[in-house]
C-alpha cells in the first residue's frame, strides 16, 4: 500500500538509477506561531465543557431537580449535557459556511464570546431551566470546532497532516485535564477555602468559581485571537469577494487579468448536495458514530463514579472525580504527543482507527465487572486496577479522533468546500453528541431503576453498537486522498 507522502519517480532509459523507486516528500514544517495560537484556541473548548462534569450530578441533586429521587439524576444531568450539542447542531453548519465566505477569524471570535457569556450564566444558574438556557446560548453561538479544523487543514499538507491533526486530541486532553481539575478543585470554595471565599454569595452559588475561571480563560483567548491570529482562508477568495461587493466590473477586470473566469470566482460556495458523495459521507458517518459512542462514555463515567455503591457505582466525591479525569488527561495527552504521529506513519490511519474503535468494547465491559465487585467487596485495589485498565484502553481509543479528522479533511473535493465539509462533520457530531448523553445516562438510570440485566443493560447496548461501528470503519478508504493541490 503506497503512503500518500510517497512519490513514484519514473525515469527514461536504462541508466536511470531511480526508475520505479519511491521517494518521500520532505515534511513541510508547521507554522509554529500561528499553529500554536490555534491550539491555544482549542484549549478553551474542553476547559469550558469539562469543568462542569465533576459537579454536574451533585448540582442536580442540590437543586432538587429530581425531587429527591436518586435514580433520576442521570436523566436530568444527561439532558443538561446534551442541550449544548442540540443547539450547536442547528447552527454549526451555518457558521462553517459563513467562515468560507467572510473568513475563519470573525466566526471564531463570535464563538468565543458566546462561550464566555454562557459559562458565567451557568455558574449563576439556580434552576433547571436557567441551566438549560445557558447551555443553549453556548451551542447557538459556537461554531469554533468545525472552523478550527478547517484552519488546521489550510495550514497543513499531506506531509504534515498527521502531525498537525495529532495535536487536536493532545490539546483536548490538556484542556480536559485543566477543566476537570478546575471543576473539582474550585467547586464549593466556601467549604474548601473558607478564609478566601466566605460570604453568602459563594454559599448561594457554590459552582460559580470554576465557571468564572473557565470564562476568564476564554476571554483571554478572545484577545489573543483578536490581535495575533492571521486569517487562513485563501487570500485570493477573500480579496475577490470584497472586490465583488465593491464593484462587479472591477471583479471582471481582475479575473480577465489573472486568466480566470468570473463564474469560477463567484462559485466559491459549494452546494451541499454536491458533497453528498460516498467519499465524503462515509468519513462523516464514522465521525458521527465515534462522537456518539465517545460522548456516551464521557457522560457515563462521572455518573457512574458519583453513584452510591449500593446502586452499583463507586460513590466518588466531585474532587476525586475531577482528579481522576485530570489524570486521564495527563496520560492521554502524553501518549498522543509522543506516539500518535509515528504510529500512524507506520501503520496507516485506517488500521489505527479500527484498532482504536475496537477498544470501546472492553472499556464498556469493565463497568459491570466493577459494579459486581463493588457490591461484594467495596472499593478496593481491584477497582483501581480495573480503572487503570480502562484508562489505558481509553488512551488507545483516543487516537481515533486524529485519524478521523485526517479522513474528513482529505475528503473535501476542493479548498472551497473545506469549511462546508468540516461544518457537515461538526453537525453530524453535534447531533450524535446531543443524543449520546441522554441515551447513555437515561439507559443507566433505567437499568438501575428497573434492574435490567442486573443494572447492566446500558453496557450491553453500547457494546453491540460498537460492534456495528467496527464494521462501519471497514468502509473507509485504505489511503488518504492527497488534496495538496486542491486544499492548499
Amino acid at each position: 500500500m503506497q503512503n500518500e507522502n510517497d512519490v513514484t519517480v519514473i525515469g527514461q532509459g536504462e541508466n536511470t538509477p531511480l526508475l520505479g523507486k519511491k521517494i518521500k516528500k520532505p515534511r513541510t514544517p508547521l507554522p509554529k506561531v500561528q499553529f500554536g495560537i490555534v491550539m491555544f484556541l482549542q484549549l478553551a473548548e474542553p476547559i469550558s465543557s469539562m469543568c462542569i462534569y465533576p459537579f454536574i450530578n451533585q448540582l442536580v441533586r442540590e437543586l432538587n431537580i429530581t425531587g429527591g429521587d436518586e435514580t433520576k439524576v442521570g436523566y436530568y444531568a444527561g439532558l443538561i449535557e446534551s442541550i449544548f450539542f442540540a443547539t450547536e447542531a442547528l447552527t454549526v453548519m451555518r457558521w462553517s459556511r459563513l467562515s468560507d465566505r467572510i473568513g475563519r477569524k470573525p466566526v471564531i471570535l463570535i464563538g468565543l464570546s458566546g462561550l464566555c457569556v454562557s459559562m458565567l450564566a451557568f455558574g449563576l444558574s439556580r434552576t433547571f431551566w436557567t441551566l438549560v438556557i445557558s447551555r443553549c446560548i453556548c451551542g447557538m453561538l459556537n461554531g469554533n470546532l468545525g472552523v478550527m479544523k478547517s484552519m488546521i487543514a489550510e495550514m497543513t499538507d499531506s506531509t504534515n497532516m498527521a502531525q498537525g491533526f495529532s495535536l487536536i486530541p493532545i490539546v483536548w486532553c490538556v484542556g480536559a485535564t485543566i477543566g476537570a481539575f478546575m471543576g473539582g478543585a474550585l467547586a464549593r470554595p466556601h467549604e474548601r477555602f473558607p478564609e478566601t471565599f466566605s460570604g453568602t454569595f459563594w454559599e448561594q452559588y457554590p459552582y460559580f468559581l470554576p465557571c468564572a475561571a473557565a470564562a476568564a480563560f476564554t476571554a483571554g483567548t478572545f484577545l489573543l485571537i483578536l490581535f495575533f491570529l492571521k486569517e487562513t482562508l485563501p487570500n485570493r477568495v477573500v480579496r475577490v469577494q470584497k472586490a465583488q461587493i465593491r464593484d462587479n466590473s472591477r471583479l471582471d477586470a481582475e479575473c480577465a487579468h489573472e486568466g480566470t473566469s468570473p463564474h469560477a470566482v463567484h462559485s466559491t460556495m459549494v452546494p451541499i448536495r454536491s458533497l453528498l458523495i460516498p467519499s465524503v459521507t462515509i468519513p462523516l458517518a464514522n465521525y458521527g458514530m465515534l462522537a456518539f459512542v465517545e460522548i456516551a462514555l464521557v457522560s457515563l463515567k462521572p455518573l457512574y463514579y458519583s453513584t452510591p455503591t449500593v446502586l452499583g457505582g463507586l460513590g466518588f466525591s466531585p474532587s476525586l472525580i475531577g482528579s481522576w479525569i485530570a489524570l486521564f488527561g495527563i496520560v492521554d495527552g502524553t501518549f498522543q504527543a509522543l506516539f500518535f504521529a509515528p504510529i500512524v506513519d507506520r501503520l496507516g490511519p485506517k488500521r489505527i482507527f479500527m484498532i482504536s474503535v475496537a477498544c470501546f468494547i472492553p472499556i464498556f465491559m469493565i463497568f459491570p465487572v466493577m459494579s459486581w465487585h463493588v457490591r461484594s467487596s467495596g472499593v478496593d485495589w481491584v477497582i483501581w486496577v480495573l480503572l487503570s485498565c480502562q484508562l489505558a484502553l481509553t488512551v488507545i481509543m483516543d487516537m481515533s479522533y486524529g485519524c478521523i479528522f485526517m479522513f474528513i479533511a482529505s475528503s473535501a473535493p476542493s479548498k472551497h468546500s473545506l469549511g462546508s465539509v468540516n461544518g457537515m462533520g461538526q453537525t453530524v457530531a453535534s447531533i450524535a453528541r446531543t443524543i449520546g448523553p441522554a441515551v447513555s445516562t437515561s439507559l443507566f438510570a433505567a437499568s438501575e431503576q428497573h434492574h435490567l440485566l442486573g443494572g447492566n443493560a446500558v453496557y450491553l447496548f453500547l457494546v453491540l453498537l460498537t460492534v456495528f461501528f467496527v464494521w462501519l470503519t471497514s468502509r473507509l478508504p485504505g489511503e488518504l486522498e492527497d488534496r495538496d493541490e486542491e486544499v492548499k
